[in-house]
């Protein structure tokens, strides 16, 4: 996702923190009051613009998970992400940054224009459910979770999908003039 900065300060909703508002920050805001307030997560478990480090044939490479949702043991849960367009055309991209996740994947992926939501399961990519509905309350998400494990992927398909990422977000090419962050 390519945000750019509005200039302006706000407070993070989940931190209390001061933070850098952004073309897509009060998305972000959004969901994260959602997961707390109506599903009843901890904010403690949730991590907003969570960073996955990667390679590509030697070279470092970073994508941002909007939300994501830890056990409080620290075992990934749930990989939020918001997309600026048509639902459907994020899933795959957003499976791969689940997948490559380490130690482990996140085994439950929700993408959402914050109109529309596919909430899928990443070892298969199969849809789960659709709508705002189908993101669990906080004490149904671990269950959920272990009923779609996703083990931690061999070295060779780790490489295809993180090209997988890659390619995804050299799809999206400059839009921002470079101004982008995460």
């Amino acid at each position: 996702m390519h945000e750019v900065s509005l200039n302006r300060v706000i407070t993070d909703y989940l931190s209390g923190q001061e933070i850098m508002e952004t073309t897509y920050e009060d998305l972000r805001q959004a969901l994260a009051r959602m997961l707390v307030e109506d599903r009843k997560y901890p904010k403690g478990c949730i991590s907003p613009k969570y960073e996955v480090k990667y390679a590509v044939d030697g070279e470092s490479q970073q994508v941002a998970i909007d939300l994501a949702v830890f056990s409080p043991e620290g075992e990934p849960l749930l990989a939020m992400f918001f997309c600026p367009g048509e639902v459907g055309t994020f899933v795959r991209e957003s499976l791969a940054a689940a997948r490559i996740h380490l130690p482990a994947p996140f085994p439950l992926v929700a993408v959402t224009d914050s109109m529309e939501l596919h909430l899928v399961e990443t070892r298969t990519g199969e849809g789960i459910a659709d709508g705002f509905h189908a993101v669990p309350v906080w004490k149904d998400l671990p269950s959920l979770a272990a009923v779609h494990p996703c083990l931690p992927l061999g070295e060779d398909r780790l490489s295809r999908e993180r090209r997988i990422l890659f390619a995804y977000d050299g799809l999206g090419g400059p839009c921002c003039g470079g101004e982008c962050s995460l």
